[in-house]
């Protein structure tokens, strides 16, 4: 086994789970200043993840005051406590990128919604 493949493994962050491209979501990050540490939470739609393994990052973007703000995160960094879904977006792409040129309206996403199993009779 390579050695990177085993330090991937031991420094993987349970804190995220099954996030898509397409997700609006809520990410928690630690921040440090000083001697003191508080959370701080980044909302906005998930539009790219890229890499894999413990090199894995994905990108949320999110409009404050009509300027358009993204940042990137890394999946497995010590200093993510937590990722939150809060809907599920229906796309076709795996890279949203065509939203940075949309306004309004137009940046909304189809919401995914789980399917329902159905009672059996009998």
């Amino acid at each position: 086994m390579n050695i990177m493949d085993t330090l991937g493994k031991m420094q993987k962050n349970p804190a995220v789970k099954n996030i898509t491209v397409g997700d609006e979501v809520a990410v928690k990050t630690k921040i440090v200043e000083g001697e003191k540490e508080r959370i701080q939470i980044f909302s906005g739609t998930i539009i790219a993840k890229k890499g894999s393994g413990i090199r894995e990052t994905f990108t949320v973007r999110r409009i404050v005051q009509g300027e358009g703000v993204e940042r990137i995160f890394p999946v497995h960094s010590p200093r993510l406590v937590g990722v939150t879904t809060t809907k599920s977006g229906k796309v076709r792409r795996a890279k949203l990128y065509y939203l940075r040129t949309k306004t309004g309206k137009a940046t909304r996403l189809k919401e995914k919604f789980a399917e329902k199993e159905e009672p059996s009779q009998g």
